[in-house]
């Protein structure tokens, strides 16, 4: 019996978001559901990538403003994983949202929907929740198998995430410090409206260093939860392969994991103990994580015959995911004693390299473009900035990333920034 036409697009528009980059997902997910709902936006919030925590397509004057605050409250709104209609704040301002989160606790928000091709509220949430959880889970996967390129981008990324967040605090903190000190003053004399510009102040505050909290949240991963984490991964294989995988935790209170080097760790563990499970006379593997204070340290043995290779083709690319990470691993073979695989991971990112007193050769509308671009403007907001095209703001884009001899926005700002902080010291 042939599908209905319906269910073949259905399945054909699975297909594209299954094999969608991580770059293109949202973009993909957004046409994917076009048939059964019609939004202004659609936008994803995920912890699994640090780097991009938020997935967007749609109306620029919505994915453009969007908050992680935002989002946060969204998702912390919903109880469990049914999807919800309601009116939210998003981009600024109330609007009515499709939210739904999904098992790997990623949030989906679709703002101004509406059910698509005459059908019910009901039937085009059914689809839409179907297809959500699909690009969640792929969402978790390719981060977990992510290209060296994108572990680079994604650590200078949380990198310079994480220096604005602590350079806002300290500079709207001592704002604020002073406004309440001001305010506070017994030479006021309206001192009602000295208590009420006390008590705004003191709110915004407290509702900064909540953001500021979050944002760490997002950036850092306790030690004792990814490796938790790692030990949920591997149970069905110890389950079903009839290898005993033994676990040496790392000390509880070890150093939080930045949250690419978690995911990371993670995936290549699991990548390096299925090697050995591939191996003949196999039957026990011990996995052992620790800390030195500045890198995570992976010690995973087999019992196997000590056949184990970096010169096999998954090995390389295993070695490839470690180095993307500035990390080191090496290989002990004894014949009929087993393998035992070392890997170093570094806690903090690698600075870029140093360009105090190098003259980049910037003309006056470069350095408007990286200054854009460094408060986190998207081209479109950027052309709408400079009253230019966004062509042009692609060529000035081209031209700043050869001239700073970089190959992504994430390392074009992780430069500039290391720059102002070698002129401001």
């Amino acid at each position: 019996m042939t599908p209905a036409p319906d269910a073949l697009s259905l399945l054909d528009s699975a297909a594209e978001l299954a094999d969608a980059p991580l770059l293109a997902i949202a973009e993909r997910l957004r046409k994917a559901i076009a048939p059964y709902v019609a939004c202004s936006a659609l936008i994803v919030f995920t912890e699994d990538c640090t780097g991009r925590p938020q997935k967007k397509a749609g109306a620029e004057h919505i994915i453009s403003r969007v908050t992680l605050d935002e989002l946060d409250a969204v998702r912390s709104s919903l109880p469990d994983l049914a999807p919800r209609w309601s009116e939210e704040e998003i981009a600024g301002r109330v609007r009515p949202v499709l939210a739904a989160r999904s098992s790997t606790n990623a949030l989906l928000v679709l703002t101004e929907p509406s059910p698509a091709g005459g059908r019910s509220a009901a039937e085009a949430m059914d689809v839409v929740v179907r297809l959500w959880h699909l690009a969640a889970v792929r969402i978790r996967d390719k981060v977990a198998e992510a290209a060296p390129s994108y572990l680079r981008e994604s650590r200078a990324a949380s990198a310079e995430r994480a220096r604005l967040t602590a350079e806002l605090t300290d500079q709207h903190s001592t704002t604020l410090e002073t406004m309440l000190a001001a305010l506070r003053s017994p030479h006021q004399s309206d001192a009602a409206a000295r208590q009420a510009a006390a008590d705004l102040a003191a709110g915004a505050l407290v509702r900064l260093r909540s953001s500021a909290d979050r944002t760490a949240a997002l950036l850092e991963e306790p030690v004792a939860k990814a490796f938790e984490r790692l030990q949920s991964d591997l149970r069905p294989l110890q389950r079903f392969s009839g290898i005993a995988v033994q676990f040496v935790e790392p000390p509880a209170d070890g150093r939080a994991l930045p949250g690419e080097v978690a995911h990371a760790a993670r995936a290549i563990v699991r990548s390096l103990v299925l090697a050995m499970v591939e191996q003949d006379d196999v039957r026990r593997i011990r996995v052992q994580w620790g800390c030195d204070g500045t890198n995570l340290l992976i010690d995973i043995r087999d019992d196997g015959e000590g056949c184990l290779s970096l010169g096999e083709d998954g090995m390389r690319r295993i070695e490839q995911r470690v180095q993307a990470l500035d990390g080191e691993l090496r290989i002990e073979v004894m014949a009929s004693w087993g393998a035992d695989v070392f890997v170093r991971l570094p806690l903090d990112a690698p600075m870029p390299p140093s360009r105090e007193g190098a003259e980049w050769g910037l003309g006056e509308r470069e350095e408007q473009v990286l200054g854009l671009l460094s408060g986190g403007l998207r081209n479109r907001a950027i052309a709408a900035e400079l009253n230019v095209s966004e062509n042009t703001v692609k060529f000035h884009l081209r031209n700043l990333f050869r001239k700073l001899g970089v190959s992504s926005r994430a390392e074009a700002i992780a430069v500039a920034a290391e720059a102002r902080s070698g002129t401001r010291t």
